[in-house]
């Protein structure tokens, strides 16, 4: 019984992508991927673009996490208004979730070269668990007798200060907490429930040359269910290990052709802070608006003792790239 309340207490900790003890997606192209975690992210391309993601946690370990995303957004005709919707599976060991998300963004003027654009999200989430897959010690558990599932629906807010050389975003995307143990059917001791997620994003574009043939591109995201605390405590559910996650990242865009990055990925706590991953990642560029993109995840925690490291890949699509000839300045 030990044992099974551990295995449980990793798949409540661990994210469908990734570690960290985060929930929601992990994605080390995030720059790409925006929509996922912010609503208002919607229409900033200033043209109907979509996304694909499939990433691949800790290569060749049976029952690691994976997860595919598809995103999809535009603003609308008065270009004041914008529209977006993502699809994600998520799957870690036995338990697996199909999120449904719409956005809604408002975008309002600052200044001659910025914009604040206000995002509203509604989504609807099933997660399931198939714990017949689970091979259990002591032969029999009442947690484990019935698969469970539930629906999960949930609202997300955000904000998204952007331009064609800096953005800075905030936002929550599943504001409501849902306790997954009355999916149990069951008076057991079974420890589950989702948080509230909370998500921080900064990049900026310098140009090296005047011609802009060459630019570098830093930014972070900071994700975190608890603001800087390794323990969240909460009354009905044991403490819950939530370190806040930091990415770092920068990379150098090539003519608007080929863009190349490498980014760290750390824990952040008051006391202790531990690296988790060491990243790479390519973007290449194709004239029809087409861009094709692959990360590799080198791990640097104790878990590289036990599971190896990680891929993603990204296929994406600018529409208006075809008739105009001319890509976004930003590629945010």
């Amino acid at each position: 019984m030990q044992k099974t309340l551990l295995f449980l207490g990793l798949l409540g900790c661990l994210s469908p992508f990734g570690l960290q003890a985060q929930q929601d997606p992990m994605l080390t192209q995030f720059t790409f991927n925006n929509l996922l975690f912010n609503p208002a992210c919607a229409g900033t391309s200033d043209h109907l673009a979509m996304s694909v993601t499939h990433r691949q946690q800790w290569l060749g370990l049976d029952g690691a996490p994976v997860g595919q995303s598809l995103s999809i957004h535009s603003p609308l005709a008065n270009n004041r208004i914008a529209l977006g919707g993502t699809l994600t599976h998520d799957k870690i060991g036995p338990s697996e979730t199909f999120d449904l998300s719409t956005a809604y963004a408002y975008r309002f003027p600052v200044g001659a070269h910025m914009q604040l654009s206000a995002g509203l999200q509604a989504s609807l989430a099933n997660w399931h668990g198939d714990w017949f897959d689970i091979l259990l010690e002591d032969g029999i558990d009442g947690v484990f007798q019935n698969n469970q599932s539930r629906w999960l629906p949930n609202v997300g807010v955000g904000l998204f200060l952007y331009g064609d050389r800096f953005y800075a975003g905030i936002s929550s995307p599943r504001i409501v907490e849902h306790d997954l143990r009355r999916a149990a059917g069951g008076d057991y001791a079974f420890y589950a429930k989702t948080y509230r997620h909370y998500y921080t994003t900064v990049g900026a574009t310098f140009p090296l040359a005047d011609n802009g043939r060459v630019q570098i591109k830093p930014a972070l995201l900071l994700k975190s269910t608890g603001w800087f605390s390794s323990f969240r405590r909460d009354e009905t559910f044991q403490n819950i290990g939530s370190p806040t996650e930091l990415d770092l990242d920068c990379s150098v865009f090539f003519n608007q052709t080929l863009r190349v990055g490498a980014s760290w990925r750390t824990a952040v706590e008051m006391k202790r802070s531990s690296a988790s991953s060491a990243n790479v990642w390519a973007m290449y560029y194709l004239l029809n608006g087409l861009r094709f993109g692959a990360a590799y995840d080198l791990t640097l925690s104790q878990l590289r003792q036990a599971a190896t490291n990680s891929l993603e890949i990204v296929v994406g699509y600018e529409f208006d790239i075809k008739v105009k000839k001319v890509s976004s300045p930003r590629y945010f």
